[in-house]
């Protein structure tokens, strides 16, 4: 996980504490039938982009399939900023090919967080989003209170691309200091 963005100035990071509502742990699972890039196969790795904010995932080996169950960590001071998340085919001698991309609005999740769910039992469904023109939800996400936290799995279909999809997992992690939700 790298973090490419700096702080511009030394009243910068003061600044991002005091809007920080907490931090977002986006597991990236896995990529299901991602396309083709190179002879037969694809070294594909995942960036996901919010604001400023850029983190990517390792380069898996010839495997158009594969399982990166790799943990992303945002800074959320803006839940109505779009995520955006591209898969790549990484070459070593050329610039690395794009695979596709999706965005993803996580703004059904943080008004999940907001409801009281503390006692439910495990595995509780909170709310549901529905597939439709304006995400590129595969199918039905369902936002669970799974072990005493708030989780929503989203299996994401690849856009501008032949096929492939890629299945993350969303988290809250609340900060001390941080203004929270």
């Amino acid at each position: 996980m790298r973090i490419t963005d700096s702080p511009k100035s030394p009243a910068e990071p003061v600044a991002l504490m005091e809007n920080l509502m907490g931090l977002l742990r986006i597991r990236v699972k896995r990529g299901i039938n991602l396309a083709v890039r190179d002879v037969r196969s694809s070294d594909p790795y995942v960036v996901v982009k919010m604001g400023r904010q850029k983190l990517k995932t390792r380069v898996i080996k010839n495997d158009v399939n594969p399982e990166w169950n790799e943990d992303l960590t945002l800074s959320i001071t803006d839940p109505n900023l779009p995520l955006k998340l591209t898969v790549y085919d990484h070459d070593t001698f050329t610039k690395d090919d794009k695979m596709g991309d999706a965005d993803f609005d996580i703004r059904p999740y943080i008004e999940a967080l907001r409801m009281n769910v503390s006692g439910l039992p495990s595995g509780t469904i909170v709310a549901r989003t529905q597939p439709d023109r304006n995400n590129c939800l595969a199918e039905e996400s369902c936002i669970t209170y799974t072990d005493e936290k708030v989780i929503q799995n989203l299996c994401l279909r690849l856009r501008n691309v032949e096929c492939g999809e890629v299945e993350i997992q969303l988290q809250w992690i609340d900060l001390p200091g941080s203004k929270g939700l």
